[in-house]
C-alpha cells in the first residue's frame, strides 16, 4: 500500500495507492467524508472500499481532500475538492493507459464529491455511494446521470434521512436507461458503526457482478 503524493489543483495531495498486477486492471478511486468533520482516507468505510477493490484486482487509490493530513491547501466548500479528486483520476490514469474501466466510490461527502465528478468524466465505467447526502446536497445536476450505480444506506441514518435518498433513487430509476441498485441496511446509522462488513460485501457483490457482465458483453461481440 505504498504512499503516494501528487499534484493536485492547489498544491500536493497525499494519497494511498495499490497497484494491480494484471495489466489492463481496472481502476477505482475511493473518497472520503467531510474533512470539517474528521473525515480521512483512513475512515473505516472508506478503508473497507478501497480493500474491496483491491481484492478484485483493481488498481486503487484513496486520498486526502485539500487540507486533510499532508495535503495542502485547504478545505474549499466542495468545488476544491471536486478538482482534488479529478487530479487523482488523471495521475492514475496516466500511470495506466489501457486501464479496464474506471470506477469512482465516495462515502458521504465523498459520495457528493464523486457523483459530481461522474458527471465530468465520461469515461467513468461505475460507481458505488454509500450514505449519500441527498438532504443536504442538491442532486439536480444528476441529469441525465450517465451510467447507473450502487447506492448504500442505513434505515438508522441520524443525518441523511432514508427518504431523502429513496426519492432521489426513484427518479434516477425514471431515466432511460439508468439503474440504481438500492440496498438499505436494517439499524446502520450514517457512520455504519456495525456494519462496515455489510458494506464490504454489497459493494463486492455489486462490482464483481457488474464486472461479470461486462465480459460476457465483450466474449458476446
Amino acid at each position: 500500500m505504498p504512499e503516494v503524493m501528487f499534484a493536485g489543483p492547489e498544491g500536493r495531495l497525499e494519497g494511498r495507492y495499490h497497484h494491480a498486477k494484471e495489466r489492463g486492471a481496472p481502476l477505482a478511486l475511493v473518497l472520503h467524508p467531510h474533512p470539517l468533520h474528521g473525515g480521512t482516507m483512513n475512515n473505516r468505510i472508506t478503508y473497507t472500499m478501497y480493500q474491496v477493490f483491491q481484492r478484485l484486482g483493481f488498481s486503487v487509490m484513496r486520498f486526502n481532500f485539500r487540507g486533510v493530513g499532508r495535503s495542502q491547501s485547504k478545505f474549499d466548500g466542495g468545488m476544491g475538492e471536486i478538482n482534488d479528486a479529478a487530479a487523482a483520476l488523471d495521475w492514475m490514469q496516466a500511470l495506466n493507459p489501457g486501464h479496464g474501466g474506471l470506477w469512482i466510490s465516495g462515502y458521504s461527502f465523498g459520495a457528493f464529491v464523486g457523483m459530481q465528478l461522474l458527471m465530468r468524466r465520461p469515461e467513468v465505467s461505475g460507481w458505488v455511494s454509500v450514505a449519500l447526502p441527498a438532504a443536504g446536497y442538491d442532486f439536480g445536476f444528476l441529469a441525465p446521470c450517465p451510467t447507473g450505480g450502487l447506492i448504500i444506506h442505513g434505515d438508522a441514518d441520524e443525518l441523511v434521512p432514508e427518504n431523502s435518498v429513496r426519492k432521489l433513487v426513484d427518479k434516477l430509476n425514471q431515466q432511460k436507461g439508468v439503474a440504481i441498485d438500492y440496498r438499505v441496511f436494517e439499524g446502520a446509522d450514517h457512520v455504519f458503526a456495525n456494519h462496515a462488513e455489510k458494506v464490504s460485501e454489497a459493494v463486492e457483490s455489486y462490482v464483481s457482478q457488474s464486472l461479470a457482465r461486462k465480459q460476457m458483453a465483450l466474449a458476446a461481440d
